[in-house]
């Protein structure tokens, strides 16, 4: 009996030491710390917003199609009716929720790169003004983290303006999708949306327009800031029909967030592109950045890099219903004007040099 004892009593022994020794060891292992939980959450904010962005539509659409043909058939018949009794709401004001907009993602996904967005000059609530957002870069990063979400304060830093953004129409063809779009306060880039924006919800409304789309897309790489404008005039015809002011803003960073393969003008793979853009309304990048685990390999995820978004001093125009070519052309050479002044005057301060150049084609 007492060799079981001392047995008994040696096995705990070893157990009791054996419990110090791995709680010593945990208590040794370093825990993350507070600036590492908030990289990996903003990590996992940026990655929310990609995968969204370029897998939610297509997955939506493809499981509805999958449903179908199982006993769940009645869901997507359902939401297939929904959609055709919804059709028109992307056009006549949509469904934004504040809610969304004031998520904590955001302000994760903001200190990401981080993006800051800077005021010129005020705007006051009694005009409408359609804002053309510079340069388009791969994602409109700049573009949607001020104009959609409220991390960056564009409400605080323009009171009593109510900001969108517009996005290809073709997007909101595709289900789920559609709504997380809405709710967050994009539009579709079509003349009857924007109209609606501008023409029966008041004023202080700001119609935030990627001038360049996905034209400007081709061309975008570290270092190069190349707009197409020269021929985009119908942001400018819809200022005039409606009284809004024209705005010019310029994302510096925006273009340094991914790299790009691009093709020469009259190569094979570009005009495959122009193609592609003319029927589909976008163009395929064949773009990388950083992969998930770490910054040295190459993914989807964009760089960490920082973007500021310059807001200008607004150009006033007037109410024209039909406006006059002639008339369309001057107000579209004072926002050029417009927007090269701001370009200069605030290069070197956000990253770039005397001697950079804005080139527009």
């Amino acid at each position: 009996m007492k060799t079981i004892i001392a047995a008994c009593s040696q096995n705990l022994s070893g157990s009791r030491a054996s419990i110090q020794t791995a709680l010593r060891t945990l208590l040794a292992v370093p825990w993350p710390s507070q600036r590492d939980i908030g990289s990996a959450l903003q990590l996992l904010a940026v990655l929310q917003w990609v995968l969204s962005f370029l897998l939610l539509g297509i997955v939506s659409l493809l499981l509805l199609i999958y449903l179908l043909f199982t006993s769940l058939w009645l869901i997507p018949v359902l939401y297939l009716a929904w959609i055709i009794f919804d059709w028109d709401t992307p056009e006549k004001g949509g469904r934004r929720l504040s809610c969304l907009r004031r998520w904590t993602v955001w302000k994760h996904f903001r200190d990401y790169f981080p993006v800051k967005l800077v005021k010129t000059h005020d705007l006051s609530p009694s005009h409408n003004y359609i804002i053309g957002s510079h340069p388009h870069g791969i994602l409109c990063v700049g573009a949607f983290c001020n104009f959609i979400t409220g991390s960056t304060g564009f409400e605080e830093l323009f009171p009593g303006i109510r900001s969108f953004l517009t996005t290809l129409a073709g997007n909101f063809r595709l289900p789920l999708f559609r709504e997380y779009l809405m709710s967050g306060g994009l539009f579709p880039v079509t003349r009857r949306a924007i109209g609606y924006l501008l023409s029966q919800q008041g004023t202080g409304n700001a119609v935030a327009i990627v001038i360049g789309g996905a034209a400007e897309s081709l061309s975008c790489r570290p270092g190069v800031t190349t707009l197409i404008l020269k021929n985009r005039k119908g942001f400018v015809r819809m200022a005039l029909r409606h009284g809004a002011f024209l705005v010019p803003s310029f994302s510096f960073g925006e273009n340094d967030l991914f790299r790009q393969v691009v093709f020469e003008e009259g190569s094979w793979m570009r005009s495959i592109q122009r193609r592609f853009q003319k029927m589909m309304g976008f163009a395929p990048c064949l773009f990388y950045g950083r992969g998930l685990t770490s910054c040295r390999s190459r993914g989807f995820l964009p760089y960490a890099r920082p973007i500021t978004t310059v807001v200008g001093e607004p150009l006033a125009v007037p109410k024209v219903e039909n406006p006059s070519r002639e008339l369309v052309d001057r107000y579209h050479e004072l926002y050029i004007h417009a927007l090269l002044k701001l370009f200069n005057e605030n290069k070197t301060k956000y990253g770039l040099s005397e001697s950079d150049e804005l080139h527009i084609l």
